[in-house]
């Protein structure tokens, strides 16, 4: 078996206009559960956060984008060096602007940063990942976690970016299955 080493320096990572360029996910899985009420199961939607290597509160996977890959890419290894999952990037939430508060480097002499943020569908979860002795994995509901973002800006993702782009999702699925319905009642006409 290959051994996963996370990435590390700044020498290849990319910068704009005096900012660093960033990527990371919200990586969600759907889990169902039984409705005790009427026996009926219903889908939750769980998103994967993970400790801050410093201070308290949790964290979406992210860090920098490196010059030799694209932004998909820098957040697909994001989520697997730092969270330990694999799964299919599936919607771009949008770019979100922080500071960072230790993190100055020549390029970027405010620590301004520039962080694109993706819906990523877990398909595996790793029992072995680079980062695993330093970080520690927790599956939240959505309310959950946005009381345990560390950070406004990613609590922003999670809840204009993700939650918007899942509703959306929610309101095209039941129009598409009323649509089918209203078309499988009505006669056929000749």
């Amino acid at each position: 078996m290959t051994e996963l080493v996370a990435r590390a320096g700044r020498q290849q990572q990319r910068y704009e206009a005096g900012c660093r360029l960033v990527a990371g996910c919200i990586p969600f899985k759907y889990r169902s559960f039984a409705d005790n009420e009427d026996g009926k199961y219903e889908k939750v939607v769980e998103v994967l956060m993970i400790n801050a290597n410093s201070g308290p509160g949790l964290l979406f996977p992210k860090g920098g984008w490196e010059n030799d890959e694209t932004v998909e890419e820098a957040a697909a290894r994001e989520a697997l060096e730092e969270a330990g999952v694999r799964g299919d990037l599936l919607h771009f939430l949008g770019q979100y602007e922080f500071k960072s508060k230790t993190l100055q480097y020549k390029f970027s002499p405010e620590g301004l940063c520039k962080a694109s943020m993706f819906a990523l569908l877990v398909k595996e979860e790793l029992q072995c990942w680079p980062e695993q002795n330093t970080r520690q994995r927790s599956w939240l509901t959505i309310p959950e976690a946005g009381e345990c973002c560390r950070y406004k800006w990613m609590k922003d993702a999670l809840e204009g970016g993700f939650t918007k782009w899942l509703d959306d999702q929610m309101v095209s699925r039941s129009k598409m299955a009323n649509d089918v319905n209203s078309s499988a009642s009505s006669p056929e006409k000749h």
